[in-house]
């Protein structure tokens, strides 16, 4: 079967569905609250058992800290170490398993999400902060990657292949072999789809798994968990420890059992993981490590389509996306006219509790996330100019929360600070250019390379940019997102120089294979 996105909100659009796209989501959101009234011990699970450790800790809601949604356990490198045990036991029956039956699973799973989307959704939205629209975004990005890595592995018979004959008394083929167990580290920001993506990747090809996710937002991924072990998958094949990324983290990416390491993180930790990939042999590090994603508007862009591009890519969950745009580069002529443009839509932007209708983006993910983005408004004011923005959010029931404004900073250095270090929060810093190649020089200046765009009539404008851009991930007038919103199957995410440590990008045919090594055989006689 022909692989196809899921696009919820898109479909319900089309079919003039979207009351029934409200009224599941909003019923789900009552279900989910209604279930965490007397909030639950979300115990770990390894070898398919369910484990209390010696500490727990309250998941509160970015939305509103007076909402917790569950107590989660503080693993230990003590759980690390049994996690690993199952996940080597379960390796030895699992990577063995007919790759067809390894895809019914997961093929299980994506009906079960599917089926329970908006529930998932609603759980998301609580745990990060994320409207209901990019909720289930979220949980259709999980979908599509169980059912795209499924059609990829059936599309290659498991990854066996014959190979040419060298001599007559010979026939060799190559088959990929799964490595052992992956540590599987999560993000907060795609917490169903990122970390279904990576986890899957590594379970589908045969490898076993103990996956740790980001805590600060555990719970949607728990839920998710649970849909696996419906579906039918093994006990032990995935084993699931909360805890926090200096134990936890650290003993499962350096424990001697692991022989692979998948992550989405934060550029520091990605490299300290690397580094750290030097046992008594190399182990495989698939990393996505963030980025400063440059958009360039040149004297030949659509301008009402340009402003919607950067809009929707700078504040879709507010500026909390490894693809978000925080550098845009604009001709000099037309800088003051496209800054007062962004600035008006800026104004138009309703930063409310993510679980109404019509807002456009939630809170930011913690406490700590308010200072840095406090600062970068202290630091924009001084060094630059703040056109919008740059205070949290306090009124009515948003005080309990971490909401913060939509802000533009015109006028910084080129080299400064909020030009070059990823602040993953609702900031926009503007710059102007005088030729389209000074642009490109200043937007591939970056440390990273993940996400980029361009608005242009000009073809060849386009084509320059498409050449020279640095960055793995290109748009040219995008008016969804200017660069983001990639979709499994036809945008491979893929980052470049530090936002990434393979150049082979998710929800791409060359995705699963990073998680296999070859094995040539040859018989003769």
């Amino acid at each position: 079967m022909a692989f196809k996105d899921e696009l919820t909100w898109i479909n319900a659009v089309k079919s003039k569905r979207e009351d029934d796209f409200h009224s599941r989501y909003e019923k789900a959101v009552e279900n989910v609250l209604d279930e965490i009234k007397k909030p639950a011990l979300h115990e770990n699970i390894i070898g398919g058992r369910r484990t209390k450790g010696k500490k727990t800790a309250p998941k509160v809601s970015p939305n509103d800290r007076e909402l917790v949604l569950g107590n989660f356990q503080l693993g230990t490198s003590e759980d690390v170490n049994a996690a690993m045990k199952a996940a080597s036991a379960a390796f030895e029956v699992w990577s063995e398993t007919d790759y067809v039956e390894r895809v019914q699973v997961f093929e299980r799973a994506a009906d079960l999400f599917h089926r329970n989307k908006y529930e998932l959704a609603a759980a998301l939205t609580l745990d990060n902060g994320k409207n209901r629209y990019e909720a289930l975004a979220d949980i259709d990005e999980a979908i599509d990657f169980l059912r795209y890595y499924a059609n990829q592995m059936r599309l290659n018979d498991g990854y066996e292949h014959m190979l040419s004959v060298a001599y007559e008394d010979e026939r060799s083929y190559s088959i990929l072999k799964p490595y052992g167990v992956w540590s599987v580290i999560c993000p907060f920001n795609f917490p169903v789809a990122i970390s279904l993506g990576m986890a899957c990747g590594a379970m589908i090809t045969g490898n076993t798994i103990v996956l740790k996710p980001s805590s600060t937002a555990p719970f949607a991924l728990y839920r998710a968990y649970q849909l696996l072990e419906q579906a039918g998958l093994p006990p032990g094949v995935a084993n699931y420890i909360a805890g926090s990324g200096k134990e936890v983290g650290a003993a499962m990416t350096s424990h001697p059992a692991v022989e692979g390491i998948v992550f989405t993180g934060s550029k520091d930790v990605g490299f300290e993981i690397l580094r750290s990939s030097l046992r008594s042999h190399p182990i495989p590090v698939i990393a996505e490590m963030g980025s400063k994603n440059p958009v360039i508007v040149t004297k030949n862009a659509d301008l009402e389509y340009a402003v919607k591009g950067v809009i929707g890519s700078t504040y879709g969950y507010g500026g909390q996306k490894c693809s978000a745009s925080s550098r845009l580069y604009v001709h000099k002529s037309l800088l003051p006219k496209f800054e007062a443009m962004l600035v008006e839509a800026a104004k138009l932007l309703k930063v409310k509790d993510p679980v109404e209708k019509d807002c456009s983006f939630g809170p930011v993910i913690e406490e700590k996330k308010v200072k840095d983005y406090e600062d970068a408004a202290a630091k924009g004011s001084k060094d630059g100019k703040v056109l919008i923005g740059g205070k949290r959010v306090m009124e009515g029931k948003l005080a309990r929360g971490n909401y913060v404004q939509p802000m533009i900073i015109s006028g910084l250095p080129h080299g400064h600070e909020l030009m070059t270090k990823e602040l993953f929060l609702p900031v926009l810093c503007t710059q102007p250019f005088d030729t389209l190649e000074e642009a490109l020089d200043k937007a591939n200046s970056s440390a990273f390379g993940l996400t980029a765009g361009i608005f242009t009539e000009e073809d060849s404008e386009i084509e320059l940019f498409f050449e020279r851009i640095k960055s793995g991930v290109v748009y040219a007038n995008r008016r969804r997102g200017a660069c983001t919103g990639a979709m499994v199957g036809a945008q491979a995410f893929t980052g470049w120089k530090a936002s990434g440590s393979t150049g082979k990008g998710t929800g791409s045919f060359y995705y699963l294979q990073q998680f296999l090594r070859e094995q040539t055989r040859t018989t003769a006689w």
